[in-house]
């Protein structure tokens, strides 16, 4: 599961997410409300925050599915490469 910050921050670009809900795994980011702009803007903010870059591959449409992927994608550009 992810951290605090990464929900705090995700929740800021989901305009139809009520704030009551609890935010499942596979929950679709394009059903509640995060389109291309605030991808963008979550983009930067999440590479601010975890002090990140995220990959070209990483840039798709997979990536930004459901916070599962996004977490995902942001924890294996944390997680140093043994």
């Amino acid at each position: 599961m992810w951290d605090a910050p990464f929900e705090t921050i995700l929740r800021r670009y989901l305009p139809f997410f009520s704030p009551d809900e609890g935010l499942a795994a596979e929950t679709s980011l394009t059903d509640l409300g995060l389109d291309s702009l605030g991808k963008v803007e979550l983009l930067g903010e999440l590479e601010s925050a975890y002090d990140v870059r995220f990959r070209d591959e990483a840039l798709n449409a997979e990536t930004f599915e459901n916070p599962g992927s996004l977490w995902t994608a942001l924890d294996a550009m944390r997680t140093p490469a043994v």
